[in-house]
Parts: C-alpha cells; sequence; structure tokens
C-alpha cells in the first residue's frame, strides 16, 4: 500500500513538475514574440514623430494612431494571456479595467482603418481635392471623434456590467480567469458587446469593398495615376486583411471553449497557443511591416532607428556584463 502510495506521488509530482516546465516555456515564448513586436511598433511609433513630414502628413498621423491602438492592445493582451496561464484570479474591478483598456483601443482600431481606407480613396479619385479635405485639421478632429465614440462605447458596456454593487464587486474575485465572457456575464452587456462589434466590422468592411471598388473604376479613367491607385489597392486588401484578423481575435474565447471541451488537453493547449499567436500577436505588428517595408518615406529612416537600438540594447548590454564581471 504504501509502494502504491509512494507511486502515486511521485507520478503527481513528475506531472507538476512538466506542467511548470510547459507553462515556463509557454510564457516565455509569447512575452518573448511580444516583446520584439512592442520594440518594432515602440520604433515605428518614434519614427513617426522624429520628423516634421510624418507628423504634418494626414496618413502618417493615421497610422500613429493605428500603431498606438495596436500597441496598447497588445501589451494589454499579453498581460491578460500571463495572468490566464500562471492561473492568477484577479478581483472583479481589475478584470473590468483590464477588459475596458482593451476594447477602447480596439474599436479605435476598427475606426481608423476605416480613416486610412477613406483617405487612400480621396487621394486616388479625387487628387486635386485631397490637400482641401484631407487637413491635419480635420484629421486631428476625425482621431478625436474615434476615441470619444470608442470611450463612450466602452463606457456603456461598463455600465451594463455593473450589475453587483460597488462595495460587493470591490471584495468579488472571478471564478474563471479574467477574459471578456467572464466580465460580460449579464446577457444584455454579452448582447450589446456583440452588437456594437459586429457593427463597426461590418461598417470597416463596407467602407473598405467601396474604397476598393471605388479606387478601381478610378484606376481605368486616363486621368488617374496608375502606380498609385495600384498601390492603393494592395494596401486597401492589406486593410481587409488587418479587418478580418481583428474580427477573429473576437471569437478567440469562443474557439478556446470549444477546442477546451472536445480535444485532448495538451492539443487544445497547443492550439490555444497557436492561435492566440495568430490572432491577438501578429495583427497588432502588421501596421509596422506593411507601412515600414513598403513605404519610401518611413523605411530608410526605421530602418536607421531599428539598428541605432539595437546597438544601443547591444552596449548597455555589454556594460551591464562588464559590471558584473
Amino acid at each position: 500500500m504504501s509502494f502504491i502510495n509512494q507511486t502515486q506521488t511521485n507520478t503527481t509530482a513528475e506531472f507538476q513538475r512538466q506542467r511548470l516546465l510547459f507553462i515556463v516555456l509557454l510564457t516565455t515564448i509569447t512575452t518573448l514574440l511580444c516583446c520584439v513586436f512592442l520594440f518594432v511598433n515602440g520604433t515605428m511609433l518614434f519614427t513617426l514623430k522624429s520628423k516634421p513630414v510624418f507628423r504634418e502628413t494626414s496618413r502618417f498621423i493615421l497610422l500613429h494612431t493605428l500603431l498606438f491602438a495596436d500597441t496598447m492592445q497588445l501589451a494589454d493582451s499579453q498581460t491578460l494571456f500571463l495572468l490566464s496561464a500562471l492561473g492568477v484570479k484577479v478581483l472583479y474591478p481589475v478584470c473590468a479595467a483590464l477588459t475596458i483598456l482593451y476594447n477602447i483601443p480596439h474599436g479605435v482600431s476598427f475606426l481608423t482603418l476605416v480613416l486610412m481606407c477613406l483617405e487612400r480613396y480621396v487621394a486616388v479619385c479625387y487628387p486635386l481635392r485631397h490637400a482641401a479635405i484631407i487637413t491635419t485639421r480635420n484629421t486631428g478632429v476625425a482621431i478625436f471623434v474615434v476615441w470619444t465614440f470608442s470611450s463612450l462605447n466602452c463606457l456603456i458596456q461598463l455600465s451594463l456590467m455593473l450589475n453587483v454593487s460597488f462595495e460587493d464587486m470591490k471584495r468579488m474575485q472571478m471564478r474563471d480567469y479574467c477574459g471578456k465572457e467572464s466580465v460580460f456575464q449579464n446577457a444584455v452587456s454579452d448582447l450589446y458587446d456583440k452588437t456594437s462589434t459586429y457593427s463597426l466590422f461590418a461598417l470597416a468592411g463596407v467602407t473598405v469593398t467601396f474604397s476598393y471598388f471605388g479606387i478601381i473604376v478610378a484606376a481605368r479613367s486616363a486621368s488617374t495615376d496608375k502606380a498609385s491607385a495600384k498601390k492603393a489597392l494592395k494596401t486597401l486588401l492589406m486593410h481587409l486583411l488587418q479587418l478580418g484578423l481583428s474580427m477573429s481575435s473576437n471569437i478567440h474565447s469562443t474557439l478556446i471553449i470549444v477546442l477546451s471541451t472536445n480535444l485532448d488537453r495538451v492539443i487544445a493547449v497547443n492550439i490555444q497557443v497557436l492561435l492566440y499567436v495568430c490572432l491577438n500577436i501578429i495583427p497588432k505588428c502588421l501596421s509596422s511591416l506593411i507601412y515600414g517595408l513598403r513605404d519610401q518615406t518611413i523605411r530608410p529612416v526605421l530602418m536607421l532607428n531599428l539598428s541605432c537600438r539595437c546597438r544601443s540594447l547591444s552596449v548597455i548590454s555589454v556594460v551591464q556584463t562588464s559590471a558584473k564581471i
């Protein structure tokens, strides 16, 4: 009997050790990948603020807004992922705050992509009126409206999820891990979240489609710059891909629930991590890759900033190592 108990204890200890190693490996890989993308996004944001041409051009101002929103989402989603992977259950207000901090830039990303598509549409279809319509002032007003709308939308969500007294909520610990499904517990808040998300996606999809076909029609005109129109069409297709990936991230939790109930735990966890990387991490760096590598104005400055920052990090690492020795 004691031999059986000892065997069970050893098996349990080995299982816990393997689980701990797996969690450490999982969190390390995703965190390193997230840090790399945060570094690239941060360098891109710095690049867009480093030159007057970037600060005074509407499409670069919109790109800065999109990148800032994507960077906020990336940092927040990685925080939620680490909390879930480490098995940390937070208080309800903390989880609600993290969810709202993710939803606000999420809405901003959708609406900013809409503005960027419209800007390209005006630039190709109405080149003579582009400078008068897409001004720095109008762009600033549009960005202000986007952030205001997204903030009000999340405030409505927050008011709908407060179905318990504030004093009880301050002491309430989440029974499940922190996520959107854990926060939007009542039917009204869940319905409003889905309605607002799908409405934004529909608006963005219609805008991209309208802009795409509008540019195709304009490209057949003899007065239209064919190279500019072709480049704009490729950019719109990339924006459509971004919208699709952003929308897919909304069904990430639903896919996790389905996988957890129908597959082996180890296989389900591996697929969950793959989905998290593909639907939550990679899309938040697409804007930097699309514009940083394709735009001839940004690329040389971005490459210079990336190389300088990498050298700075290497020097700091060498200095720290020498100091320890």
